[in-house]
């Protein structure tokens, strides 16, 4: 007997994000679409500019007030288009639901208020109709030590602890009230190499044991390959390869961009002078160029790609937008 699907926990369809500012308007995400399943992990890769952050604060509706506008597109999570919903309604999504790990946790914590009372205020947010004062500090104290920290420090304050520390405690934040999906926005750019390592290892290990979907948005290839199932390469606005872990680390097909980001990165075993970095800089999104946005610096940019935007070609759960793979694909007798 065949099973039936289950049905995405998150699916987003044309998405588009402008900023409108008193100069400009700026084309931030121009018309993406992403698939995630329970407990997966989606990697969001791509230069800063690119548009991850932006998708990230389209999900939680964060964008900034009477400046960021969801102009076109659907945002269907649990069965709810979070588009059309009110803002009283997203408020009860938001960190019961779907949680934000941010960039930076030396601003991610407030500096008068002692971890184990922010900690606390989430709680009470979300449960505490159904929740006595003790079961919620149970619950501080639960989360305290499966993030690595010692119960009894929850009185002091954020600057008594190190970057990693403030970090887990963040991270503990955003998984407090057992949320269906974790946004978790570069968490670990700020923390040295061996903090980041131990931030992540805990991120995969809890997330597996709450059973949470992720989206981790990073520009490392690195962390990518060893903490997701599918990934995503956005490049101004546009997502123009995605597929699972070993699509884009395995396959011989690629986006010149993903050709590009993988030539980035040191090789240990390969002896180089220097690394083969991506020419010229991300394009102005108020003014974006026609056809392919990555073609004024492509190196096998043909005619067609400064014309017309390239259609999405697609072998089995490998999608690449790209004239090039396809004059390719064709000339081969390939799938794509």
């Amino acid at each position: 007997m065949n099973k039936v699907k289950e049905k995405a926990l998150l699916e987003i369809k044309d998405l588009k994000v402008i900023y409108n500012t008193d100069y400009d308007t700026v084309y931030a995400v121009n018309g993406i679409n992403l698939t995630l399943n329970k407990g997966e992990t989606l990697g969001i890769v791509g230069e800063t500019g690119a548009g991850k952050t932006t998708t990230a604060l389209s999900i939680l509706r964060l964008l900034p007030h009477n400046i960021g506008e969801i102009s076109q597109g659907s945002i269907e999570f649990n069965g709810k288009n979070l588009v059309s919903l009110s803002e009283r309604e997203m408020r009860k999504v938001r960190g019961k639901e779907i949680s934000m790990i941010f960039q930076d946790p030396m601003t991610s914590l407030n500096p008068v208020i002692t971890v184990g009372k922010q900690l606390l205020e989430a709680l009470k947010l979300h449960n505490y109709d159904n929740k006595s004062s003790r079961e919620l500090e149970d619950r501080v104290d639960e989360m305290m030590e499966l993030v690595g920290i010692p119960k009894n420090r929850k009185n002091e304050y954020p600057h008594e602890f190190s970057g990693g520390m403030k970090q887990r405690i963040v991270i503990a934040m955003a998984l407090a009230c057992n949320p269906l999906l974790v946004i978790a926005d570069e968490p670990t750019t700020a923390l040295d190499v061996t903090i980041q390592a131990q931030v992540l290892a805990m991120m995969t290990e809890l997330k597996e044991k709450l059973d949470t979907a992720m989206i981790l948005i990073t520009h490392d290839l690195g962390i990518v390959a060893e903490t997701c199932d599918k990934v995503a390469v956005m490049y101004a606005g546009e997502i123009i390869e995605s597929g699972t872990v070993e699509d884009i680390f395995e396959n011989a097909v690629h986006h010149p961009y993903t050709v590009g980001l993988f030539g980035s990165i040191p090789n240990l075993e390969v002896e180089t002078d220097r690394l083969s970095p991506i020419n010229g800089l991300m394009p102005n999104p108020a003014d974006l160029p026609k056809g392919c946005k990555f073609h004024p610096r492509c190196p096998r940019v043909m005619d067609i790609c400064k014309k017309e935007q390239p259609p999405t070609y697609i072998c089995g759960t490998h999608e690449i937008a790209c004239h090039v793979v396809k004059k390719e694909a064709e000339a081969n007798g390939d799938d794509y």
